[in-house]
């Protein structure tokens, strides 16, 4: 059963209060109105951007989200291990930063000459480590995730500028010419990418007893204690979690790149946005990984309809800005309600 349904084992359930129907109208407004916004945005650009809902173009916002995608759905098992408050519970700012430092080291590695095998190995070890840093600081060191996060990436950025001197390093493989090609029905690989690694986190977080796990820890962590649940190791491994995503979005992003970048920085914004507004499609307004799925989509149709219409990129973080206001009004409004 998902995790979305059963939020945790039966030695949780005496303790999560009965929900307020005035809370689930709410909630289910908010779901539902959010689908609304989804299509209605499908419609216009359809409607108004040329070829927006050709296979090609879908399969082009596919590829393109699946970066931030994978990013995204890393930051989402923070936010479900660590709860819902993101100053003090579930953040990991350093993803973008993490994503920049790897994707250098993948092309520093090829450059060498290096193969595949190793440069991905090192890029995603290089992840790892970035999670790892995250999670001691947070959980054994006792620092605010949003403070420990933030200084990781600057330092994390620092060290991206120094091995490559703030340059794009090309790279260029068999195995990066593959992820970069177009696969199956003409949607780029990359799509598949997105719909693989999407897949595989459904499945460990939504459908297992680790994914309960994680819930629970992040929404009842007095009950998940007293249940026996061995909280720092799991928080500490939903961080590491979250680094080996920045790892894999790496080599991504040097396949799409076809090198390092040195704007990782800007993808903060839009992982953030995809993460929180994730949540606004479950059932009980928490985060899951296909939630953050579509949000990834709801994002990417929005970025790609605008480029359509020729619109000014400083209008998309706008409205991205304002998508993570509401959603954090909304989502902390209903919470105030039940509680």
């Amino acid at each position: 059963m998902s995790a979305e349904v059963e939020f945790a084992p039966a030695d949780f359930s005496a303790i999560v209060p009965p929900p307020r129907p005035a809370g689930n109208i709410a909630a289910a407004a908010l779901r539902f109105g959010s689908l609304i916004v989804f299509a209605a945005i499908l419609i216009v650009f359809s409607l108004t951007a040329p070829y927006f809902l050709s296979v090609g173009n879908i399969g082009n916002v596919l590829g393109q989200s699946a970066i931030s995608g994978v990013l995204a759905i890393g930051l989402t098992v923070v936010l479900i291990a660590g709860g819902s408050n993101v100053v003090t519970g579930g953040i990991d700012l350093s993803l973008a930063a993490n994503m920049g430092l790897s994707a250098a080291v993948y092309a520093t590695l090829t450059q060498l000459g290096f193969g595949d095998g190793a440069a991905i190995s090192a890029a995603i070890g290089t992840g790892a480590l970035i999670g790892t840093v995250n999670a001691i600081a947070v959980v054994y060191a006792g620092i605010v995730p949003l403070l420990a996060t933030l200084a990781v990436m600057n330092v994390v950025a620092g060290l991206e500028l120094v091995l490559t001197q703030n340059t794009v390093l090309p790279a260029s493989t068999p195995f990066l010419s593959a992820l970069s090609a177009s696969g199956p029905l003409g949607l780029p690989v990359l799509a598949y990418a997105l719909l693989g690694f999407t897949a595989l986190a459904t499945a460990i977080i939504q459908y297992t007893p680790l994914g309960l796990r994680l819930y629970a820890v992040g929404e009842l962590p007095d009950a998940a204690r007293a249940a026996g649940l061995p909280l720092r190791r799991l928080l500490a491994g939903a961080f590491i979690a979250s680094g080996v995503s920045g790892g894999i979005a790496g080599i991504l992003s040097v396949s799409y790149l076809s090198g390092s970048t040195t704007g990782s920085g800007e993808m903060l914004l839009p992982v953030v946005v995809t993460a929180l507004l994730g949540s606004v499609f479950s059932r009980r307004l928490v985060p899951t990984i296909s939630g953050t799925f579509l949000s990834a989509l709801l994002v990417g149709f929005l970025t790609n309809g605008f480029q359509l219409l020729n619109i000014s990129s400083t209008l998309v973080s706008g409205v991205q800005g304002l998508l993570i206001l509401l959603v954090v009004s909304a989502t902390t409004l209903l919470r105030r309600q039940e509680a």
